[in-house]
């Protein structure tokens, strides 16, 4: 009986390491970023932080003048009626920095979003193409390390990445 079962996990083997299997590495870091898409997720956000920080700095700077002026004006206003201006414009300034957290914040979580949608695209595009094209694996390698060496013929990087360029123009 155990020679049965053995003779039988043996054909098995046997038929199973007689169909070839593909495989195939990308250059994970690689292929995200020279995408398009990202390039243009990047370009797209920093505009929005250049934006953002052109206002900041435009407020910041009224705050500022404004801050001048009271001190300039001080000598000549009795005392309480400065220390209320102060404070005044101590609280608009604290709520301006608040607002800009949270934009600062809103900014960095759109972003993150984008780039996460972004490697989930690319993870399901590579799946597909790994059917498509008849790979039984195609290996990620990064900076960790999960790919150490494979055969130049098996970079599938350059390939891969046109395809996706070519699917992003056509969106």
């Amino acid at each position: 009986m155990k020679k049965v079962v053995l003779l039988v996990f043996g054909m098995v083997l046997m038929v199973s390491c007689q169909k070839e299997m593909k495989t195939g590495f990308i250059d994970n870091g690689k292929l995200i970023n020279d995408y398009q898409k990202k390039k243009d997720i990047e370009t797209s956000i920093n505009t929005k932080i250049e934006n953002f920080d052109k206002r900041v700095d435009s407020i910041s700077k009224s705050f500022q003048a404004k801050a001048a002026a009271l001190q300039q004006n001080d000598p000549k206003m009795v005392r309480k009626e400065s220390q209320e201006q102060y404070q005044a414009l101590t609280q608009q300034y604290q709520m301006f920095q608040q607002q800009t957290q949270m934009q600062e914040q809103s900014i960095q979580k759109e972003s993150q979003t984008e780039i996460d949608t972004l490697i989930k695209e690319v993870r399901a595009f590579v799946k597909e193409y790994g059917k498509k094209n008849g790979y039984t694996y195609i290996l990620g390698s990064n900076e960790a390390g999960s790919v150490l060496y494979g055969e130049e013929s098996k970079d599938l990087t350059k390939e891969i990445l046109e395809e996706l360029n070519k699917t992003y123009k056509k969106d």
